[in-house]
């Protein structure tokens, strides 16, 4: 059974952390949270804003990246405009983390200089910044799904029948 992991360091802006969340409760991935967050994940504030898929969530918040690194195990992925891989180009290996950094900054770029064979991109044109951040989690996270042939998920639909009067 192939895991795929989705890995917010420092996420800023709650709506693209509750996109991100509905990305990974359809997807059968796990999300991990790293503090800091800039926003309340308790009981009341996700039931407030009507998070209804929040309980399909395998959720891990981790107070730090230290504290990330020394509980997992990768591979990870590092997710940056700043990267030269494309990310369709990547081979990604089952149970693979996604990295994805903090809206106003990305990733550490000491994270991204030590890592440089497993960072990567998604490519746009030269004058845009970047990618809205719950956008491109879902970009690579279905990239991944698709080389993995996507296990577990419903693949096909059923129209309905029509009634003809």
């Amino acid at each position: 059974m192939s895991e795929l992991n989705i890995v917010m360091v420092e996420p800023e802006i709650p709506q693209n952390t509750g996109n991100i969340a509905r990305t990974c409760a359809a997807t059968g991935a796990r999300l991990h949270l790293v503090k800091p967050l800039g926003f309340d994940i308790g009981e009341r504030a996700v039931r407030r804003a009507g998070l209804d898929y929040w309980s399909l969530l395998d959720l891990t918040v981790y107070e730090n990246l230290n504290e990330f690194f020394e509980k997992t195990k990768g591979p990870y992925y590092y997710f940056s405009t700043k990267a030269k891989h494309i990310h369709s180009n990547m081979n990604f290996k089952d149970g693979a983390y996604l990295l994805f950094g903090k809206e106003t900054k990305g990733l550490p770029e000491e994270l991204l200089h030590d890592n440089p064979d497993c960072t990567v991109r998604i490519p746009m044109i030269d004058k845009a910044r970047s990618l809205n951040l719950s956008n491109a989690v879902a970009i690579a996270a279905y990239e991944v799904l698709r080389q993995w042939g996507y296990p577990q998920l419903k693949c096909a639909g059923e129209l309905a029948r029509l009634k003809w009067d």
